[in-house]
């Protein structure tokens, strides 16, 4: 009989999680969805893309990867290794005042997340623009990898999402 990965169990609580806060709570509009089976690495990422219900400024997005490390480990049940995958958060938007809404987002990734690695922020802009508009692409990266022990902490991540997207709204 076939047991699901971590990588299938995680996504699939992602998945519960995020689609009761769009269909049944009415919270946020999921945007993207990407299921991706990376066939020249045998790897697998797994991303959902939402706003704030009504709020298209700023975009989150969860993002699971599982490598072909982390999958042969468990699938070969390899001793001493635990199965588990790498989560990133992302949040997407526009800026104006790049040196100023920067500061404003490091200050609120570090009251809501606390984190442990230093967020970073992406800026681009398209050349040529007489009035430019300031991509920021913000990530947010943790220095362990997830497995099933953390599915429950999930809602709270959830929440913890909800509250940064919120703030961003605030400051764009």
């Amino acid at each position: 009989m076939f047991d699901p990965t971590v990588f299938e169990n995680l996504k699939v609580a992602f998945e519960n999680q995020i689609y009761d806060l769009d269909t049944l709570d009415r919270k946020v509009d999921i945007i993207n969805r990407i299921d991706r089976l990376e066939l020249a690495v045998m790897s697998r990422e797994f991303a959902l893309q939402f706003t704030l219900a009504g709020r298209a400024e700023v975009s989150a997005e969860i993002q699971l990867t599982a490598s072909l490390k982390d999958l042969a480990a468990e699938l070969l049940e390899q001793k001493g290794e635990t199965p588990a995958c790498t989560l990133r958060l992302r949040f997407y938007m526009q800026l104006s005042d790049v040196n100023e809404q920067c500061r404003q987002i490091e200050d609120i990734l570090q009251r809501i997340w606390e984190p442990e690695m230093a967020p970073t922020q992406t800026i681009s802009y398209l050349f040529g623009d007489e009035a430019p508009s300031y991509s920021n692409v913000i990530e947010l990266s943790f220095n362990r990898k997830i497995s099933e022990e953390q599915m429950e902490d999930i809602p709270e991540l959830s929440q913890h999402v909800l509250q940064t997207l919120a703030k961003l709204v605030e400051i764009v």
